[in-house]
């Protein structure tokens, strides 16, 4: 899956935490003033469980039904719903801050520190002031939603929305248009800046009273860690990374050179317009200007799958069967008859691919409108990892029904996506035979473009957040430290000067939407770190970009232990059940591109790298 596909993490299929994200509530606790007994507290628990998962499964209903039967009034319905789910996990999450002192059993104090955690905005207890930071919030997402770029406002038909901003940055190749493309689509922000301000401002309030010292080290405080901790766990994970990608920047710097001339630097950034993502967070785009010589794979899977006109539900069996190979029960009835596997005919949906788990027990679905492709047979891989995870904890407490941190379960969907190889294809008899590994450049390059890419822009997102959150950066200074971050991880530049008249992180949807984003770089992370212990439980002795679990009931049942576990452990429990250690270590990264390391070696010799 692109990573552009991803920002809504599981659509609507997530449990608790999902919901949780747009939290907003007035509501105080309303217990006495008395100090609670362990008993209560107990019993405080029994009941969020209870409320929660009938919210929850209310609004997982009307999400599916909003999505599948796009109308007002099922938008409206949804949208209560939601709401409903929202204020009430906020409303309990500040609850739970009563019980902060009592000794309480493990498994207790762990649900309460869960819970407490879940919010991603917590609103001052002041009722104007908590009105105002949701209104913020409401309307900085609005601004994004409605963002467009008008080359002739006199004609709102030359007006271009987000999805035709995307394609003329993913398909154009005239660096003019490209720089009008992206400057343009960057006007969207500026309106944003002030309202930013006051909403990071109260958002602060609010944390502050919940007792962390702002937004962000509320956000980093469910890592199982300090919170500066965990930000310096995230600088240790990408010094591990960022000699590869030092590498790749520096051959496609000198590929775009060869195409677009002085435009781009001998050895500065790379002008962010160029990379072929409006972000410049996914370069996949770029890969016809960028492909190695020799990069025919040797087969083409869509092309396989089309002459044999393979249906949408043969491609979803294929997808079960893998899963069912390493120990897992196979899908319900239920799967099966609820799930949507192609568009209709009769009405519009929302084809985006997502996972959905609309019980919390048994009713999982995946919603998508599958073409036979490539990417869509990988897709229902990935979609149903998050099924078979999502099954895989249902006999958790309610509050425990998630992955064990954010980036786990993006990261589950896509370890297996990972086993989808050449090896895998001939097993299931979708390929003869599989290719020489000295076919393989192309590939990886493919997927570099779009992992490797992606790593320091997963990162930046909140390192500028949690600046702005902590005052080390003012209003003042917001763009001026967004470039400089953009600089220093990815060593991408703008096309052209940036004041502070421009807000330039607001024309990223998280940030408007106030969505936490370092989740995407862990998964990208763990993913390669999971895919290769996994590996080595199967017994897999091909190059780790060959490597593949299927038919491994060992490799299904070191998997299946972690993901029964949920949130219920902290996520090194989760993480040493399935790897053995635990330490994150995206040293799995190295591994996994070595052969296309050594291959970007010899392209560089006598090429600048860095900037």
């Amino acid at each position: 899956m692109k990573r552009t596909a991803r920002r809504a993490a599981l659509g609507a299929s997530l449990a608790a935490a999902a919901f949780a994200l747009t939290a907003a509530c007035t509501a105080r606790s309303s217990g006495s003033s008395a100090a609670p007994a362990t008993g209560e507290a107990t019993q405080f628990l029994g009941r969020v469980n209870d409320d929660l998962l009938r919210l929850y499964v209310a609004n997982a209903q009307t999400g599916w039904v909003a999505q599948n039967f796009i109308t007002d009034d099922t938008e409206a319905v949804d949208a209560r719903a939601t709401q409903a789910a929202a204020d009430a996990t906020a409303r309990y999450a500040k609850e739970a801050t009563r019980f902060d002192k009592l000794d309480l059993p493990p498994a207790d104090r762990r649900q309460l520190t869960v819970l407490k955690n879940s919010l991603v905005l917590a609103t001052p207890s002041d009722p104007k002031e908590a009105e105002e930071v949701t209104r913020l919030n409401s309307r900085l997402r609005a601004m994004y939603g409605k963002g467009k770029w008008c080359p002739d406002p006199a004609k709102p038909d030359t007006c271009h929305n987000i999805d035709q901003v995307t394609k003329v940055l993913a398909n154009g190749r005239s660096e003019p248009e490209l720089r009008r493309e992206w400057e343009g689509w960057h006007t969207i922000a500026p309106p944003m800046r002030g309202d930013y301000a006051r909403f990071a401002e109260l958002s602060n309030k609010g944390a502050r009273e919940l007792g962390f010292a702002d937004t962000g080290a509320m956000w980093r405080s469910k890592y199982d860690m300090p919170p500066d901790q965990f930000t310096k766990e995230v600088d240790r994970l990408w010094d591990q990374v960022r000699p590869l990608y030092l590498e790749l920047h520096a051959y496609v710097r000198m590929k775009l050179r060869q195409k677009y001339g002085a435009v781009v630097p001998e050895r500065g950034p790379i002008p962010a317009h160029l990379l072929g993502n409006i972000w410049a967070q996914d370069w996949s785009n770029i890969y016809p200007l960028v492909a190695p010589a020799a990069a025919d794979a040797g087969y083409s899977l869509t092309e396989i799958l089309k002459r044999r006109k393979t249906a949408p539900l043969d491609m979803v069996r294929a997808g079960e069967r893998f899963y069912t190979s390493v120990g897992f029960d196979p899908l319900p009835k239920t799967f099966w008859e609820r799930s949507l596997f192609v568009r209709p005919r009769d009405r519009e949906v929302v084809c985006h691919a997502s996972a959905w788990d609309v019980d919390y027990v048994a009713d999982v679905r995946i919603k998508m409108c599958i073409e036979p492709t490539a990417e869509d047979f990988t897709t229902i891989h990935h979609e149903l990892g998050h099924n078979f995870y999502q099954r895989a904890y249902k006999d958790q407490p309610l509050i425990f029904r998630d992955s064990a941190n954010d980036g786990f379960h993006e990261a589950i969907g896509d370890t297996i996506a990972l086993s989808v190889t050449p090896e895998y294809l001939v097993r299931i008899g979708l390929l003869d035979k599989a290719p020489d590994t000295s076919r393989d450049i192309g590939l990886l390059m493919t997927r570099a473009l779009d992992k490797v890419a992606f790593l320091p822009f997963g990162l930046l997102i909140d390192q500028w957040r949690w600046k702005v959150f902590s005052g080390e950066v003012k209003p003042d200074q917001y763009n001026r430290a967004w470039w400089d971050l953009r600089l220093k991880y990815q060593g991408v530049a703008p096309p052209s000067p940036r004041g502070e008249e421009f807000f330039d992180p607001g024309a990223k949807y998280h940030v408007p939407d106030n969505t936490p984003y370092t989740r995407y770089f862990l998964a990208d992370i763990l993913q390669f770190q999971f895919h290769r212990a996994l590996s080595q439980a199967a017994g897999c002795k091909s190059p780790l970009h060959r490597c593949s679990i299927y038919e491994s009931k060992e490799a299904g049942q070191r998997l299946n232990a972690m993901l029964a576990m949920g949130l219920s452990r902290p996520w090194p429990d989760a993480l040493e059940a399935l790897t053995g250690t635990r330490e994150m270590d995206a040293s799995a990264i190295i591994d996994y591109f070595a052969p296309l390391k050594a291959w970007l070696d010899e392209q560089l010799k006598g090429q600048p790298t860095g900037w």
